[in-house]
């Protein structure tokens, strides 16, 4: 399974749209256009296909962990 189903994948199952997944991506400081999106969610055999990365995953990832959960709560050393 490449990068490009997982990341099919997740979309449909947590109903995003691209506005979305930008959305998502700009939580850890990572831009993508949606029209690169596109190029990700093409068939592997059309012109304008895109190989997804692992950075692009890896960040999409990241950023879902934050839109869901919320950001990391600092931790403060216990005396």
């Amino acid at each position: 399974m490449s990068n490009n189903d997982i990341l099919k994948k997740l979309r449909v199952a947590l109903h995003l749209r691209n506005s979305e997944i930008v959305e998502i991506c700009q939580l850890v400081n990572f831009r993508i256009t949606e029209s690169e999106l596109t190029a990700l969610f093409r068939k592997d055999d059309h012109p304008n296909f895109k190989a997804c990365g692992d950075q692009i995953l890896r960040n999409f990832l990241n950023g879902l962990i934050i839109h869901k959960r919320g950001p990391m709560e600092s931790k403060t050393p216990e005396d």
